[in-house]
Order: structure tokens, then C-alpha cells, then sequence
């Protein structure tokens, strides 16, 4: 099975920790964000694992290369294991083009076979793996048409994503009939946004060929689903889980205090902590250093 991890994305909301490391490789609790998702990959039944990278990403190269010398160390065992049960690839994305222009660059690699697509910053936590839960449904349905991971949000973040609409044929699964990208709430044609895991058929690429730039300059993913619309059916399917979408400082932060509330090494320990604080008064910034700077956009 073949999967591809987009992780081109510049990180701007990151700056200026993220200037000479990729987003990707920040870590959440004890590993880079883009282990979370190679893990997914793996646990999916992924034997066949593309990187799509960019400009000063080669941490993540080395990230999965072999650890000759970690010994006994159980987290280094655990990491060169996943290059064990999968070949990993990497192909860079030449221009910030977007989500879709980084999908694109996969189709070499892929070829006509169907794909798995996760995001390179979104962590999701199931029992069964989100990407094999897509993938059983792609089969159910036929295995000719594409399905895609969507969630129900909230009118606030509503215009943040690409947004469904269509009819449920069976619980949890909505037959999509149109797509609109970071609507108004107003213009929203439900509350179903599309949350970063896709299952395609290879036809995407040539909808994705034929997409021009839209929003930014950049190809937007949405914009080709459209188009493949006209060619097969496309379905949008609810899971079971918590995605983690690690799209700015804040987000970054409240993972990292949900997965160690998780761990039990750390727990105890973080909620005397957090109970202490939350009960003096703000802590200000160290001398020097000033408030915080607003996230840039984009």
C-alpha cells in the first residue's frame, strides 16, 4: 500500500524556531511530529512511504536514515524499525505551489495504483488508524472512488477548511456533490470540513494537472476534488478519533500537554503542576524578552 506525506509547507506560524527546521520535525511530547504520522502510515498497512519535501527539510531525511550506533536505546530501535516495515522515498517540491502542486508530485512514484494521503502536521489518535479506516472504506464501496476524512466543526473555524456537502447514504458516509474552500459561514454548504487524510484513485493527478492556482498562488487540493467530481464518485467519511492539527503555537502547545496528560510517566506530575499555576497570578515574560509576537498568516 502507498502513501504519501506532504510535509513541503514553509511554517511560517512557526518562525523563528522553524527558519532552519521543518515544522514537521517539532516535537509533540517525545517524538517529531512527522514520526506520529509515518507511524500511522505503518500501523495502516503502508509498505510504501513518499515524503514530499522542500526547502531546508533534509532533518527529516535524516530523521528516518539508520541509527548504527543506538544500542539498546528502545525509542532509536522503535524509529529504525519503521524504515524495516517500510521503504521510505522523498521527492522535493521545487516552489511553495500548495497542498495540491505537493500531491502532484507524487504521481510519478504512484503511479495508477490507489494511495493513502496524510498531512506532514496533523497528528490523529485511534484505535483503529484513521488511514485504515479510509482505506476499508475505499474497498467497501467499490475501491473505484476516492474517499476523504471529514469532521464536523464549528462555525469559527468553518472558513479554515474545505467544506462538504452532499447526501449520507449509510451512517457516516455522504455521497459529495459539491466543495467550497475556506468558505464564509454564510456560503458554507454544511459544517463537514475535510480534515487532512484522503484515499485516491490515481485519476486525482490528472484533475490536479488541469487545476490552475487559486487562493495564494497555490494549488488548491479542494479545487482538483471538484473537478473529480466529473470523472467518479467521491465520498466523504466521518471517523472515529481525535485529530491533532498542529497548524500553529497554540495547537502545538495544547497537544503537547494532551499527550503527556496521556502518559502516565508525566501525568500526575503535570496536573500538580498545572494546578499550582492556575492558581498565581500570570507569569510575565523573563526580563528582556518582551511579549510574544503575533503568529504571521499563512
Amino acid at each position: 500500500m502507498k502513501v504519501v506525506i506532504p510535509a513541503a509547507g514553509l511554517g511560517a506560524r512557526f518562525l523563528p524556531a522553524t527558519k532552519s527546521m521543518p515544522k514537521e520535525m517539532l516535537p509533540v511530547l517525545d517524538r517529531p511530529i512527522i514520526q506520529y504520522v509515518v507511524e500511522e502510515a505503518v500501523e495502516s498497512g503502508a509498505d510504501d512511504i513518499l515524503i514530499v519535501t522542500g526547502r531546508s527539510k533534509r532533518a527529516v531525511e535524516d530523521h528516518f536514515d539508520y541509527s548504527p550506533d543506538h544500542g539498546d536505546h528502545h525509542a532509536l530501535g522503535r524509529l529504525d524499525g519503521l524504515s524495516d516495515k517500510a521503504n521510505i522515498f522523498y521527492v522535493r517540491q521545487r516552489r511553495p505551489k500548495g497542498l495540491g502542486d505537493a500531491v502532484l508530485c507524487a504521481a510519478r512514484h504512484v503511479g495508477r495504483d490507489p494511495f493513502g494521503v496524510l498531512l506532514g502536521d496533523t497528528i490523529n489518535v485511534c484505535d483503529v488508524p484513521l488511514l485504515k479506516q479510509l482505506f476499508d472504506k475505499f474497498w467497501a464501496l467499490g475501491g473505484k472512488s476516492s474517499v476523504i476524512a471529514v469532521d464536523v466543526v464549528p462555525d469559527s473555524k468553518v472558513s479554515d477548511y474545505g467544506i462538504v456537502a452532499g447526501e449520507e447514504i449509510s451512517p457516516g458516509v455522504i455521497d459529495v456533490h459539491a466543495l467550497v474552500e475556506k468558505p464564509t459561514l454564510a456560503d458554507a454548504p454544511s459544517r463537514y470540513g475535510i480534515t487532512g487524510a484522503y484515499v485516491f484513485t490515481p485519476t486525482v493527478f490528472e484533475c490536479l494537472r488541469k487545476t490552475p492556482p487559486g487562493r495564494n498562488g497555490e494549488v488548491q487540493l479542494t479545487d482538483a476534488l471538484v473537478r473529480l467530481l466529473e470523472h467518479e464518485h467521491l465520498y466523504a467519511v466521518t471517523f472515529e478519533g481525535t485529530r491533532y492539527d498542529i497548524g500553529d503555537r497554540f495547537l502545538w502547545l495544547k497537544a503537547n500537554i494532551e499527550f503527556a496528560l496521556r502518559e502516565p510517566m508525566y501525568a500526575e506530575k503535570l496536573r500538580a503542576f498545572l494546578e499550582v499555576q492556575l492558581g498565581q497570578p500570570p507569569i510575565r515574560p523573563p526580563t528582556g524578552r518582551g511579549p510574544v509576537p503575533p503568529e504571521p498568516s499563512g
